[in-house]
């Protein structure tokens, strides 16, 4: 317990930035929920055609897996905060138009013929009396709603939006207990303080006479109405001065920017921040990382779209899986492929290979190994239909990954399974799965003392790693082609395999391994 402290305090300023993004970005959503929902509610219950549509899909929308949603609104909404605010909107809108139908549904029908007999417009009795009479029920679904929003916006990190979640995928990524607990606890800490908060909202807005019993008198009531109203006001106070220095840090003082990406895995967040550091130190400009953004596909998108300005790729992956080539082992003639269709399909700048090739790599325990004698992929063949392989999702889908690998090596495992980052390492490791796809420079592999098959039929293709900026950006700032040209010379298979351990096993801050490395080679 006390290591886990020493490391809360050690990122204690990580840990609240963090969580002032996470508050702000549950704020924005919980308020546009309760602008939204609340209306859609009063309106189901007066025009009762619109009834089933409207809860129909709000059902739907709860169906949908959150992941799936998000994945759905990038291409949207683009990467960042709209499409985490979007999606947890979304997610909130159930609880809160069922609750306000509900509360205006379940007034007395006596109430509001008293209340047309003594004159009232119908514009007055939904104000004066079917919204105060039910606010108690509307707010125990804007409630749910809210404590639910805060779980729910973990998920913004997965879009680069920050908050509390981008603690847990890196702990989840790089097997850091302690990280995922620095963004778990916390989150958890701040759902059962907003459900606290919207309690005693819950209990304001409902009237004294329903709540006055034997045990507490009215007086009492008013006097712990007064308290509450109290704490309210300086939770609301605190959340503005929260809101606003967020938005006057993103906009006073703000340089000339550019946005840096990465892939979701260790020696990408690590060479996102080296990227990023360099510029930083080498021109006037301010670097905006948006890093473990997902896989090739969302994060190309962003470049696409101009969501992101810079990122670092692999030409394999360019070559075979977005353009859609045969794999080839032909380095060069990769490069220049990729080189030239970037420009000419997407406008996009390929910049100069790092001089290191990431491949794909197939491991397996030594255990394994011994068992079966197996040291190359090819001799994997017989023993394939007893063994278990896991791979990235990523992987499973691609013509230079699980279905061109069976088909040149006529393997035929005994099941599939799709597991991301470090946890598939933990499959293994555990035995729940006899066979993995790894990268050639993962630290996890010396973590784990694994064994790499070789590639005897020249499979995989090269996988050199080389930033994609564009053209638009690198017309306007041309010198980060030279930038970045100067760090790719430094980086081979060894420094990688080493950065990528530093953090994958010694526990290390991505941000510090790149400080330490920069600076023992003078880039910074």
């Amino acid at each position: 317990m006390s290591e886990f402290l020493i490391y809360i305090i050690e990122r204690r300023a990580e840990i609240f930035n963090l969580l002032f993004q996470h508050i702000r970005l549950t704020a924005f959503a919980v308020i546009f929920s309760i602008i939204l929902g609340v209306p859609l509610g009063i309106l189901i219950k007066h025009v009762q055609k619109l009834n089933k549509p409207i809860l129909g899909f709000a059902n739907i929308i709860q169906a949908i897996p959150s992941m799936a949603l998000l994945g759905i609104s990038i291409p949207i909404l683009g990467i960042g905060s709209a499409p985490a605010i979007f999606m947890v909107i979304l997610y909130s809108l159930l609880p809160i138009i069922k609750n306000t139908y509900t509360g205006l549904s379940n007034i007395s029908p006596q109430i509001i013929e008293a209340a047309k007999g003594i004159g009232l417009t119908k514009t007055q009795v939904l104000f004066k009396i079917q919204i105060p009479l039910s606010l108690p029920v509307i707010m125990a679904g804007i409630r749910v709603s809210a404590v639910t929003s805060v779980g729910l916006m973990t998920i913004a990190a997965y879009v680069g939006a920050g908050g509390l979640g981008y603690l847990v995928f890196a702990g989840i990524r790089t097997i850091n207990n302690y990280q995922i607990l620095a963004g778990a606890i916390p989150a958890c800490l701040l759902a059962l303080f907003v459900d606290y908060i919207f309690s005693i909202i819950e209990r304001l807005v409902t009237p004294i006479s329903l709540q006055a019993s034997e045990i507490m008198k009215r007086k009492e009531l008013e006097d712990k109405r007064k308290k509450e109203k109290i704490i309210i006001y300086v939770v609301v106070a605190i959340a503005l001065i929260i809101i606003g220095t967020q938005i006057i840090k993103l906009n006073i003082g703000k340089k000339e920017s550019i946005t840096v990406s990465s892939l979701m895995f260790t020696e990408q967040i690590i060479l996102g921040n080296m990227v990023a550091d360099l510029i930083e130190a080498n021109t006037d400009l301010n670097v905006e990382r948006k890093l473990a953004l997902g896989g090739t596909q969302i994060v190309f998108q962003a470049l696409e779209r101009g969501d992101v300005d810079l990122y670092v790729d692999y030409t394999g992956t360019m070559f075979a899986s977005l353009l859609n080539y045969a794999p080839t082992n032909d380095a060069d003639f990769v490069y220049n492929i990729v080189k030239r269709d970037m420009k000419s399909k997407y406008n996009i700048e390929t910049l100069a290979p790092f001089n290191f090739n990431n491949t794909y790599v197939v491991a397996i325990r030594e255990d394994t190994q011994k068992i079966y004698n197996i040291k190359n992929i090819s001799d994997m063949r017989t023993a394939s239909k007893d063994l278990k392989f896991c791979g990235t999702l990523e992987f499973m889908n691609r013509a230079d990954g699980i279905i061109g690998l069976t088909n040149i090596y006529s393997l035929n495992f005994k099941d599939y399974v799709a597991i991301d980052d470090a946890p598939r390492y933990i499959a293994l490791d555990s035995k729940e799965v006899d066979v993995i796809t790894a990268f050639s420079t993962d630290g996890l592999l010396k973590k784990f003392s694994l064994i790499t098959l070789e590639d005897d039929k020249k499979f995989f293709p090269p996988y050199y790693a080389v930033p994609f900026i564009r053209t638009e950006t690198l017309n306007k700032y041309p010198q980060i082609a030279e930038i970045l040209e100067k760090l790719g010379n430094l980086l081979n298979e060894e420094t990688m395999i080493e950065l990528n351990y530093q953090v994958d096993e010694l526990q290390k801050d991505p941000k510090e391994v790149v400080r330490e490395f920069l600076t023992e080679n003078k880039l910074n």
